[in-house]
């Protein structure tokens, strides 16, 4: 919206870690270089902890692009996973054949094949994201990866990313040997109140803005305190800053625009902010006027009489929203009373799953096995699993479109799975930028970065 009116070519304080934005200061630099050095040197098990928002996935990108081409990664974007479905998502990304497998069994396919990259002169590497999420048990079952190796070198190094409650976890009784085997540990501070200037205009800069300082140091102060030094946080308010600027057609970023930024943000009831007690008199006041014109207007409703107009009440109006493109039209069961429906339920269809298995063949056999998808969901084969999947489609079709969703069958230890993949991606940078595109509901049922190649195995099994 503000791009041309500040000169840039691209928004400059996008929420999704994007390599080319990657701020060397507060201390990432330093990390980034560390975790390069630990894992091309074969050093075990690196952990990796900070806050929310404060730039962990920004980190785990910029290895990709770091990292030698020798060395060969495998994402676990969501690792709320058993310990057989950690090692069976882990050995079919390496296309192993695990086909009726035990995990021990599983564990020394992994360590034969690795064996073989190591004699090929290649490295295996583990990210685990939201490693705090993690089940214990699988947690456990990481230190019987790092027991993989030769007589020299490690032949799986693993990083665990995660918030402040992977070092709770990791404290525990239980997590004592796992914690041992962690050879690096790193934190990634908030940012301080002398990083934060540089850092917005590294990011303006890095957009495209070739103008002056366009933060006032009153707004920056502003910034710093209601951010905490929170990189999301930060991002988010700089936007918001931005738009109050340009809705008034000016280009500097001036307090009263920072204090609008952080008043439409969710997280200034969390900040350091107080109201002054004239303030908070002023405040009781208003709400007490609002619940008495609040009574009125009920009043007047009740009665059949539209209450009188403001220009706050025609903005607060809804506006029909129309249904996307690829939503189905609505059916006669959709039209009628929900009592109706509630008195004779009609069988759930199964048109959605079937069309999508029929569409997602062809498209797994000319794929690129190369690429990346994003499995979305892996359930059983029997009637009520297939009306969960008939049911998570028929949702994606009326909200967002299931053009890009696809459908497999393919054969796990834990026998035969279907599985859910949202569409296919060059490199990872893609893949993790559109699963946090989409909305919460689809990524909650274990989403997870694959190769398609992986995938591919499971369904020639």
């Amino acid at each position: 919206m503000y791009l041309t009116h500040f000169g840039l070519e691209c928004p400059p304080f996008k929420i999704t870690p994007n390599p080319d934005f990657f701020y060397s200061g507060a201390n990432r630099g330093a990390i980034l270089d560390a975790l390069v050095y630990a894992i091309t040197n074969g050093e075990g098990i690196v952990k990796v902890v900070g806050e929310v928002g404060s730039g962990k996935t920004m980190l785990c990108r910029m290895l990709e692009t770091r990292l030698p081409k020798n060395v060969e990664m495998i994402y676990l974007a969501n690792p709320s996973l058993s310990r057989e479905e950690i090692f069976h998502a882990i050995a079919s990304d390496l296309n192993l054949d695990i086909t009726d497998k035990c995990a021990g069994e599983v564990l020394r396919a992994m360590q034969n094949y690795l064996i073989q990259m190591h004699v090929d002169g290649k490295q295996i590497v583990i990210l685990i994201e939201e490693a705090q999420a993690m089940p214990l048990e699988t947690l456990e079952e990481i230190r019987l990866l790092s027991n993989l190796e030769t007589s020299h070198n490690k032949l799986l190094q693993i990083v665990l990313f995660g918030q402040p409650e992977l070092d709770d976890n990791l404290n525990l009784p239980q997590m004592r040997q796992l914690k041992e085997r962690i050879i690096h540990s790193f934190w990634v501070p908030p940012m301080t109140s002398k990083d934060i200037p540089e850092y917005l205009m590294f990011r303006m800069r890095a957009a495209g803005y070739r103008g002056p300082d366009i933060f006032t140091p009153g707004a920056v102060k502003l910034l710093i305190k209601a951010s905490g030094g929170i990189t999301r946080r930060i991002n988010i308010l700089a936007d918001k800053a931005l738009l109050a600027v340009f809705a008034e057609n000016q280009y500097i970023v001036q307090r009263k625009h920072a204090q609008a930024a952080i008043a439409d943000s969710e997280f200034a009831v969390g900040n350091k902010f107080s109201l002054p007690p004239k303030a908070v008199v002023f405040a009781v006041l208003f709400l007490v006027v609002g619940i008495g014109l609040g009574m009125v207007v009920w009043n007047q409703l009740s009665k059949g009489v539209p209450p009188p107009s403001t220009g706050r009440a025609v903005q607060a109006e809804p506006r029909p929203v129309a249904p996307p493109p690829s939503a189905p039209p609505p059916q006669a069961s959709d039209l009628a009373p929900r009592h109706e429906a509630v008195a004779t339920p009609a069988p759930a269809a199964t048109h959605f799953l079937e069309q999508r298995l029929n569409a997602s063949g062809p498209w797994l056999k000319k794929t690129d096995p190369n690429r990346f998808t994003i499995q979305l969901m892996l359930t059983g084969t029997d009637k009520q699993a297939e009306e969960q999947l008939e049911n998570f489609l028929g949702q994606a079709a009326k909200e967002i479109g299931i053009e890009r969703f696809y459908v497999f069958r393919g054969k796990t230890p834990q026998g035969l799975r279907i599985g859910v993949l949202y569409d296919s991606f060059a490199n990872t940078g893609e893949a993790y930028a559109s699963l946090s595109a989409l909305p919460e509901k689809y990524r909650i049922n274990g989403a997870l970065l694959r190769t398609l190649k992986g995938v591919q195995a499971e369904g020639s099994r």
